[in-house]
């Protein structure tokens, strides 16, 4: 009994939970239910963002997953205890055997019981949502060269994303849904390549050609593991990223170098432009460069895709079905920066743009849409609102209705989000009258259906694996959007590309040594520290010899190596400019030189015409009279 665990969920449990119909059993087994749902939050340490004496989230995480499993408001509390978990904990090598466990459990739940549903129901929106954090946990773990023991897992995994691959029909009118959907199939294509058969059944990779265009001076991040090549785009991100973090005078630099790789936001490989919007949204979220950065990215990449002229061009080469993913992704890093930025200033421009306030605010939404279509001003919340209402209609591209949808489904959950905070009163009541201006006037069905599912979403009145419908009580904390994987996403990937600049790296590998070990060996790395630095002047043979500036802290070193990496990227991109400036200008000068020459034809030309004389209008015709 001594080894006996402290709790556990067991099968018979789970189904004398779902399956009894004495009120008084019922009673008993709800109550310790909702005991071991207490013990879970301790052990998930919701409230130190999982970390703690007594947090255990591998453990936790599987026996919460098994709570799920129960009807009612204990299915509802335990996912989404699950998913604040998974937004804030760390990364550790040990959560791989769980994270898989998750992966495997909902993606049954939604291809084997929700797949038969005639109607949709909240419980598979938060498990959508919380099947887009394992997988970006995973990729994570991919790009750090973890999973290669993991096949078996990833393995059995195959034929449930099978089915998930079919299921378009069924999630296509939810972006909501369907965005996270295609995350977790966009991540498995890449995590499992190696170890599914050459044929994918997802189709052909995308990898091999994904580079093709990019000129072969350019040095692409190659990372052993699995061959995957990150981006560029991503990479500056990234060090957009650390440089808001170290407070570093190289950001400028950064971003101007981020902008020169505007392109690679429109490859077809999407996963990398998801990551990197992701991470410069992290950014811009206590910067406002990074912000003004991130929207004008958006921007470019809107006027590529909708542009009348490049898509018909663009349409016979490029296939931009996907391109909806990105904008959908860009509403709600959109959203989560106008309710969680670090100053009131960042939160008023996410959500009305730079422009004058005053003239966004007379105008919210103009519904009429028999005026001439506008044009995209900037991609703030209420000048996107502004675009994609007067572009809306029963035959527009999927980019708009969907962004639309978005935009209109997070400020539902926005208004949500901020009800009973004073101190944001203006921001709730401007999403307050859009909200009014939207139901009354739009009549597109699909954006009243985004209202409905995030009405649906915050309520969770019913669900799929639940015979009744339920309320979620009112204590239950629940969780809206996703606060701290941005983050967490962020300096992983600072960590792995600068590695060089942070002695702390992540604790991906699993320890060798015991806990108690480890406290011991870091007591002891400690006091080795001190013993190090302290020196006093009688080392020194004179005190001229001591140095003139104090010794530099992590983050000078830091700083320092950054801009070395930076200023190492920003030389080789400068000769590809100066390359490609020259090309440009020996044209521009050969084409010129050409048409001078034509020019002057067309005038010798003219000239004969009108005169019939064929001599330049300078010369002087040859005197053949001789002089006496």
């Amino acid at each position: 009994m001594a080894n006996r665990p402290l709790f556990s969920i067991t099968k018979e449990f789970i189904l004398k939970f779902n399956q009894t119909q004495n009120p008084e059993e019922e009673e008993k087994l709800l109550e310790q239910a909702r005991r071991n749902i207490l013990r879970c939050k301790r052990k998930l340490g919701l409230k130190t963002l999982g970390s703690g004496k007594h947090v255990h989230l591998p453990a936790a995480w599987t026996e919460v997953m098994y709570l799920a499993q129960c009807k009612g408001e204990i299915q509802d509390e335990a996912l989404n205890m699950l998913y604040a978990s998974l937004d804030h904990a760390c990364f550790e090598y040990d959560h791989l055997p769980a994270l898989f466990f998750i992966a495997e459990s909902l993606l049954y739940r939604l291809c084997c019981d929700a797949f038969q549903k005639a109607y949709l129901y909240s419980v598979e929106i938060q498990l959508a949502k919380i099947g887009y954090l394992v997988f970006l946990r995973l990729f994570i773990f991919f790009l750090h060269g973890h999973l290669e023991s993991f096949k078996q897992h990833l393995l059995r995994l195959q034929p449930y994303l099978y089915a998930l691959s079919l299921s378009g029909a069924s999630y296509h009118k939810y972006p909501n849904i369907f965005s996270n959907v295609q995350f977790i199939l966009k991540t498995s294509e890449i995590i499992c390549k190696r170890e599914l058969p050459s044929e994918s059944i997802f189709g052909p990779m995308e990898n091999k050609e994904r580079y093709e265009n990019i000129d072969s001076d350019t040095e692409n991040l190659q990372f052993s593991q699995g061959g995957y090549e990150v981006n560029h785009l991503l990479w500056h991100c990234v060090a957009a990223w650390s440089c808001v973090q170290n407070d570093s005078p190289q950001l400028n630099n950064v971003l101007q170098h981020l902008i020169f790789h505007k392109t690679q936001l429109q490859r077809k490989c999407w996963l990398d432009s998801a990551l990197a919007l992701l991470v410069l949204g992290e950014a811009a979220k206590l910067n406002m460069a990074c912000l003004n950065a991130l929207m004008n990215l958006v921007k470019d990449f809107l006027f590529s895709i909708m542009s009348v002229q490049n898509r018909e061009e663009a349409c016979k080469v490029n296939d931009f079905s996907w391109a909806w993913n990105i904008v959908y992704l860009y509403t709600t890093i959109l959203t989560e920066i106008c309710l969680y930025a670090a100053t009131s200033d960042l939160r008023k421009t996410a959500l009305i743009g730079f422009c004058d306030c005053k003239s966004s605010l007379k105008n919210i939404l103009p519904m009429d849409k028999s005026e001439e279509q506008l044009e995209l001003r900037e991609t703030s919340i209420l000048s996107l609102l502004e675009y994609f209402s007067s572009k809306i209609s029963d035959s527009c591209d999927q980019v708009v209705w969907t962004g639309y949808y978005g935009l209109v489904h997070n400020l539902v959950k926005m208004s949500w989000e901020l009800q009973g905070d004073g101190e944001e009163d203006g921001l709730r009541n401007t999403i307050w009258q859009t909200l009014q201006k939207i139901k009354d006037y739009e009549t597109d069905a699909r954006i009243q259906n985004a209202i409905n599912v995030a009405q649906a979403e915050l309520s969770d009145t019913s669900d799929p694996f639940t015979r009744y419908s339920t309320k979620v009580p009112s204590n239950v904390e629940k969780e809206v959007f996703s606060k701290y994987i941005g983050w967490r996403i962020s300096s992983a990937l600072s960590k792995l590309f600068f590695s060089s600049i942070d002695v702390h790296l992540l604790p991906l590998k699993k320890p060798s040594t015991k806990r108690d070990q480890m406290k011991h060996l870091n007591k002891k790395q400690k006091s080795i520290k001190r013993r190090v630095l302290h020196f006093t002047v009688r080392e020194h043979p004179s005190v001229s010899e001591l140095p003139m500036f104090p010794y530099p802290d992590f983050f000078t070193k830091a700083d320092k190596e950054l801009a070395k990496i930076i200023d190492h990227h920003w030389q080789k991109e400068l000769m590809i400019r100066q390359k490609e400036d020259a090309i440009c200008e020996d044209k521009e000068l050969k084409d010129k030189e050409l048409q001078e020459i034509k020019h002057f034809q067309e005038v010798m030309k003219k000239r004969e015409e009108k005169l019939h004389k064929q001599t330049k209008p300078y010369e002087l015709p040859l005197r053949t009279e001789e002089f006496h």
